[in-house]
């Protein structure tokens, strides 16, 4: 197959192309480099997508709608998987238009190239963070979510909602999935296991946020993207439910889905991981709770199980072990 994958020189976007590259399929790659986090990262990380013949980037902004056109003519894309944001709770505070820019007018750009090429299915990341200040746990897909607490939030619930309405008027098979904190190696150095690992090998203290009475989903990196690519096989029909959990739109295509274990872990059983795969105890700066930080996340993952016949299984234990032993690696300089 043919995909047309934005943020490719992210996180996640890396270890998706990487995976459908090695399965033969071809990847045109778009990703706008911007400096949120260190961009010899998103460098490094396309250098090695650019050993595979199949693989061609193009570095440019989601705004940028001719570049992404030009992207797109090339792919003739089978499948777009749309990956690339302006991601991060606490930074939608700081530069609230950037999230605008990139997670609402990048991703209406994104639609419109899908209306024009009428892929067989678009592909588009949320993020847990939508569900907001939802109580009930776990969070199921159905549920409302109605009161986002962060623009970042707003801005990738308000994406959903904009591409059900193109799902509907040009009956374009889509489906969104909502992440929940994802980790694994190539991480982005804004994320806690970055930042944690960073500072506790250079001997400085670690900020633990909410006294550290915090518990997250946490989903390894490979686990998301078997999601994923068992997902683009799961096109959905309009009022085709496959379960009494699906999300599938009674008037479109589209649908709506979880990508997580279910497995919540606590802040400090998570930290305590990384001391033991680290091989010393952390520095601990115990903090209140941040402006816009949930107290927890929980996925119902009963739809992604029956989609797919699958769900994230990874133990953190193993997912952090991973993540040390390629932060020092990358981090090690190589003897002259």
């Amino acid at each position: 197959m043919r995909f047309l994958i934005t943020g490719t020189a992210g996180f996640i976007g890396f270890h998706l192309a990487q995976r459908l590259l090695r399965d033969g399929h071809t990847v045109i790659g778009f990703d706008g480099m911007t400096p949120y986090y260190d961009v010899q990262l998103k460098h490094d990380r396309h250098a090695i997508l650019s050993n595979f013949p199949r693989f061609k980037a193009h570095e440019a902004m989601l705004e940028d709608m001719p570049a992404l056109e030009r992207a797109a003519d090339e792919a003739r894309p089978d499948a777009i998987i749309h990956l690339a944001a302006q991601a991060g709770v606490r930074y939608s505070i700081e530069n609230p238009r950037a999230y605008v820019d990139s997670n609402l007018v990048g991703s209406f750009n994104v639609l419109e190239i899908a209306r024009m090429l009428k892929p067989k299915h678009l592909l588009l990341a949320s993020t847990s963070s939508a569900y907001g200040a939802n109580e009930k746990m776990p969070f199921e897909e159905n549920d409302k979510a109605d009161h986002p607490i962060t623009l970042y939030a707003a801005t990738k619930k308000a994406m959903e909602t904009m591409a059900h309405s193109y799902a509907h008027l040009w009956q374009l098979p889509t489906t969104c999935f909502r992440f929940f904190t994802v980790y694994g190696p190539w991480g982005r150095p804004d994320m806690a296991l970055f930042k944690f690992v960073d500072a506790i090998k250079n001997n400085r203290p670690i900020d633990i946020y909410g006294n550290g009475n915090m518990r997250r989903d946490f989903t390894y990196v490979d686990d998301l993207v078997e999601a994923i690519v068992r997902l683009v096989d799961c096109t959905p029909q309009p009022a085709q439910p496959v379960s009494d959990q699906d999300t599938v739109s009674p008037v479109a295509p589209w649908r709506l889905v979880n990508i997580a274990g279910g497995t919540p872990i606590g802040l400090m059983p998570f930290i305590e991981t990384i001391e033991r795969a680290m091989g010393r105890e952390a520095i601990r700066n115990m903090l209140p709770m941040q402006k816009g930080d949930v107290p927890a996340t929980f996925a119902d993952h009963r739809l992604l199980e029956a989609l797919t016949g699958y769900r994230p299984t990874t133990s953190v234990e193993e997912g952090v072990t991973a993540f040390v032993k390629w932060y020092l690696e990358y981090k090690t300089p190589l003897p002259a």
